[in-house]
């Protein structure tokens, strides 16, 4: 069988203390890895592509425009990983987080910390509040069975197409989980770790960074249980290879993007995907 093609998108700003430990965790494990530095003014940029990945400069702020960017970098690929830059992620989870794709159990994959192992004091209460909230939320609109909005999770490209993401901020995460449930994509959630960041949080840790987060976490639910659902359905056929997988629900193919891929430079300018 056909290897698919696997690829990380790592939305990174002022991370020059751990990016580079976080992009060798990985690199060897996947076919391509991207940073999308979001306006860094430290050596994020820098360390990132001497580590080995392909660098995109997103300065516009926002944690979604920087996934965004890194999507429309990535090019043709099967699965899109997402992982954030500090260290709190554990590559060691990787695997387990694509296998129930690569078994052909689910589209979406999400590393869910709150059944995994959260190290001490890497989950604030605020952070722990807002999950929860959010989670309640998409229980309560979509029968929902997510209990985390974690940052570490894979998708296949078929299905991150059918979802048309457009949140610019904050609100990425969880409208990614709130279109997943609309059209009914097929997911599952596995336990994954959670250590302690490296450096400080831009949004736990400021007060104004987690009222900002959770003010577009809960406006994008609400305006997600106030839109119809889009018709995209999503095939799980020919995902199909080695490993573990879990929990699924329903889905067929739509057509393929044109997204721009990383250039040799390991750089490409806002303009490369000011289109999206």
């Amino acid at each position: 069988m056909t290897e698919k093609i696997i690829k990380i998108v790592i939305p990174a700003l002022n991370e020059e203390q751990a990016i580079g430990g976080v992009v060798q965790s990985v690199l060897n494990q996947v076919d391509e890895v991207i940073v999308a530095d979001n306006g860094s003014t430290d050596q994020t940029a820098r360390i990132a592509r001497e580590a080995g990945a392909c660098v995109v400069s997103v300065p516009e702020a926002g944690y979604g425009r920087a996934c965004l960017a890194g999507i429309a970098a990535a090019g043709e690929c099967d699965v899109l990983v997402f992982m954030d830059g500090d260290g709190a992620d554990d590559a060691a989870d990787l695997e387990p987080l694509l296998n129930p794709i690569r078994m052909g159990e689910a589209a979406f994959v999400l590393g869910s910390r709150l059944i995994g192992r959260v190290d001490k004091g890497a989950l604030t209460l605020p952070q722990r509040f807002g999950n929860s909230l959010a989670c309640f939320l998409m229980r309560l609109f979509w029968r929902s069975r997510f209990t985390d909005l974690g940052p570490f999770r894979a998708i296949t490209k078929d299905a991150l197409e059918a979802l048309e993401m457009t949140a610019p901020t904050f609100g990425w995460t969880v409208e990614m989980q709130a279109r997943i449930l609309k059209q009914k994509i097929p997911y599952v959630e596995i336990p994954v770790r959670y250590r302690n960041r490296i450096g400080q949080s831009k949004i736990s840790g400021t007060v104004r960074g987690v009222i900002f987060a959770g003010w577009y976490i809960l406006t994008t639910i609400i305006l997600e249980a106030l839109t119809p659902a889009k018709r995209n359905v999503v095939s799980l056929s020919g995902m199909k290879g080695s490993g573990a997988g879990g929990r699924n629900r329903t889905g067929t193919p739509i057509k393929e993007q044109d997204f721009k891929s990383c250039v040799s430079t390991n750089s490409t300018t806002p303009a490369d995907f000011a289109s999206m």
